[in-house]
């Protein structure tokens, strides 16, 4: 007869019981891990997007507007906004994020067209700004080169919005608003695409998609 060595009873207990615990905590941080996944969404809400087209026919300048709203619980940073596919560059947007001015009433208001600066007056295509009609700069904001003053309905509806041109992408924390006017690149859209769906998008990483928008000639 030969001894051999076996492992005892208790040893094997005991490596059954620690294997137990060291699968159960690793379902317990995959579950946790997924769920935190889950919950921390980047979303971008976007509405109330407008389109204006030259109807004059010959200048080949087009502006475009929109609300959009950070309805995730991360930071976002809108990154990218296209009208047919092709990005419009920073420098082409005015924006304004102040939550003092974009109100849940402004953002519920129709977004309005002032009127267009067209050759020989401004061959860069520039909007008027509500200035132009009456309206005063809100506190903080000059009405200088690089900015918008626009008025949604009257001053004593919602307050006077400032949009200021921008550089880079534009950033909300969870839950804030923005409102945001775009100069279309010159001749990318004309005066036969008025009435026709146009298709324009903000982006927030991988937040966001197209939407068909009817063009107006003004």
């Amino acid at each position: 007869m030969h001894k051999r060595k076996a492992i005892s009873t208790v040893l094997t207990t005991m490596i059954i019981v620690v294997a137990s615990v060291v699968l159960a905590t690793g379902v317990v941080l995959y579950g946790t891990s997924t769920f935190q996944n889950k919950a921390n969404n980047q979303a971008l809400t976007t509405t109330g997007i407008q389109l204006w087209i030259d109807k004059t026919g010959s200048s080949g300048w087009a502006w475009g507007a929109a609300d959009f709203r950070n309805s995730g619980d991360k930071i976002l940073s809108v990154d990218q906004l296209t009208v047919h596919g092709q990005a419009v560059p920073f420098q082409n947007w005015y924006a304004d994020t102040n939550q003092t001015r974009v109100t849940v009433s402004n953002l519920q208001w129709a977004l309005n067209y002032t009127s267009m600066k067209v050759s020989p007056n401004s061959p860069n295509g520039e909007l008027n700004n509500g200035t132009a009609v009456g309206v005063a700069a809100p506190n903080g904001c000059t009405n200088t080169s690089g900015k918008l003053i626009m008025q949604l309905g009257s001053v004593s509806q919602n307050p006077t919005l400032c949009l200021t041109s921008q550089n880079g992408p534009v950033s909300l924390y969870p839950g804030q608003r923005g409102i945001v006017y775009f100069k279309v690149q010159q001749n990318l859209l004309t005066s036969l695409d008025a009435s026709s769906p146009v298709s324009i998008a903000l982006y927030a990483g991988q937040s966001g998609s197209p939407i068909e928008v009817t063009a107006a000639a003004r």
